[in-house]
């Protein structure tokens, strides 16, 4: 599973829940089906009543998972598997519905080739060390795809510094958008956690001051940006940061480079990410 920065744990603890719940809920009858159970009766009889209602069926089944626990992990592979593909068509569904927001954005700097015709979305986080390190990521693709232009929404999910930090990104966007790219760069590559002060700092080492933050800042409030961000991450499932779109796919975690360019040579052979 591809790495990233999580909003919260709670989705990991409800996930496994409801993989154990669906495994306890439905072990009789996924097992019986699944590995011929066959109740001690009659094949007639036996295909009129369910297999559970056969005496110590119940009891059966628990000595089995007992004997065989793997049985278990095929139910929770077969559940990450159904929700993938689930959230996956809710993705591309959502992606379909909101085109200018993704590709066409108004509060977003692009980075490669401003007109290339095949877009990656990307939603992160300053202070998502996984993101930090996709940046090498993004720089490969760049320099080996003349055709692909990044989208960069920041979602600021790791608290009150990152949404310190995304203000004064935004603000410096709107002030500098020409020298975003090098704001980007050196504040994802700084190593240190970044803040208000930090970004603060990075903008001014490239000739914007605060007073040209801070008015940038009152005359451009970031609300609108992040209203629009989350409202895009959370109809699309985003869980974490990084997370990708790429065509029609979303591509949830640190998948690296490889996987990127994977998804980046379909839409070429098949106008898809994912090609049949």
């Amino acid at each position: 599973m591809p790495e990233g920065e999580n909003m919260s744990s709670k989705g990991l603890t409800l996930a496994v829940t409801a993989i154990f719940a669906t495994a306890i809920a439905s072990a009789a009858a996924t097992t019986a089906a699944i590995y011929h159970f066959a109740p001690n009766q009659d094949t007639e009889t036996a295909a009129a009543a369910p297999a559970g209602d056969e005496p110590n069926f119940g009891e059966r089944v628990h000595d089995y998972l007992i004997s065989n626990p793997e049985v278990l992990l095929d139910v929770q592979v077969a559940l990450q598997r159904k929700q993938a593909d689930e959230q996956q068509a809710q993705a591309s569904q959502v992606i379909a519905q909101n085109q200018d927001k993704l590709y066409l954005p108004a509060y977003d700097s692009v980075m490669g080739n401003p007109d290339g015709e095949i877009t990656v979305v990307e939603f992160f986080d300053y202070n998502c060390g996984y993101c930090r390190r996709a940046l090498d990521d993004m720089d490969a693709i760049i320099a080996t795809n003349d055709d692909v232009r990044f989208v960069l929404k920041e979602i600021p999910v790791l608290g009150p510094e990152s949404e310190a930090t995304q203000r004064i990104s935004y603000a410096f966007f709107k002030a500098a958008p020409e020298k975003y790219e090098e704001f980007h760069r050196a504040l994802m590559g700084s190593g240190a956690r970044a803040t208000e002060a930090t970004a603060r700092a990075v903008a001014a080492s490239l000739g914007v001051d605060d007073q040209a933050i801070d008015q940038a800042m009152a005359e451009y409030p970031a609300e609108e940006a992040l209203q629009e961000h989350f409202g895009l991450a959370g109809a699309l499932g985003v869980s974490g940061t990084p997370s990708y779109i790429v065509g029609d796919v979303m591509l949830p975690g640190a998948v690296g480079a490889d996987r990127l360019q994977e998804t980046i040579d379909n839409i070429r052979d098949c106008g898809k990410g994912v090609c049949s």
